[in-house]
C-alpha cells in the first residue's frame, strides 16, 4: 500500500521484490516481441580492388608476420598459389585450419593408397618373375641331369 502510493506520487521506482520481478518479466516479454520481428542479415564481404602496390604491401606484411624468408616470394609453389588466386573474380576464400588439415590428411591417404597399389603390383611382378626364374632353373637342372 502506502509505499507503492508514495513511490508512484514521487515517480520513484518501487524496489519491492515483487515489483522488481514484475518489471523484469515485462522487459523480457517486450524483448521477445522485438526478437520475433528481427531477422539476421549477413554483411556483404567487401572486395578491395587489386593493385600492385597493395599486393606488395600485403606480401611484405605476410613475410614479416609469419617470419618467412624473403625468398618465399620466389618459391614456385607460392607463385602458383598467387596465380590461382588471381583468377578469382570475387575475392578468395581461404580455408580455416580444420578444413586445411582435413584436406592434407585426405591427400596423404590417397597418396598412400596409390603407393600401396603400385607396390602390390610391383611385388606381384617380382614374385612372378622369381617363380619363372625358379622354373627355368629347375628345367635347366633337369636337362643337365639327363
Amino acid at each position: 500500500g502506502k509505499y507503492r502510493q508514495w513511490a508512484k506520487k514521487h515517480s520513484f521506482e518501487s524496489m519491492l521484490p515483487g515489483d522488481i520481478k514484475a518489471r523484469k518479466e515485462k522487459a523480457e516479454q517486450a524483448q521477445q516481441t522485438i526478437n520475433s520481428h528481427l531477422t539476421e542479415r549477413k554483411l556483404a564481404e567487401r572486395v578491395i580492388p587489386y593493385s600492385d602496390k597493395l599486393f606488395k604491401q600485403a606480401a611484405i606484411k605476410w613475410l614479416v608476420a609469419t617470419d618467412q624468408p624473403i625468398q618465399a616470394l620466389d618459391h614456385p609453389k607460392f607463385q602458383d598459389m598467387i596465380d590461382v588466386a588471381s583468377w578469382a573474380t570475387n575475392g578468395v576464400k581461404i580455408p580455416n585450419r580444420r578444413a586445411t588439415r582435413a584436406e592434407i590428411m585426405r591427400i596423404f591417404k590417397n597418396h598412400l593408397t596409390r603407393l600401396r597399389t603400385m607396390l602390390n603390383v610391383s611385388r606381384n611382378l617380382v614374385l612372378h618373375a622369381a617363380s619363372l626364374h625358379l622354373i627355368f632353373q629347375h628345367r635347366v637342372l633337369l636337362l643337365v641331369a639327363q
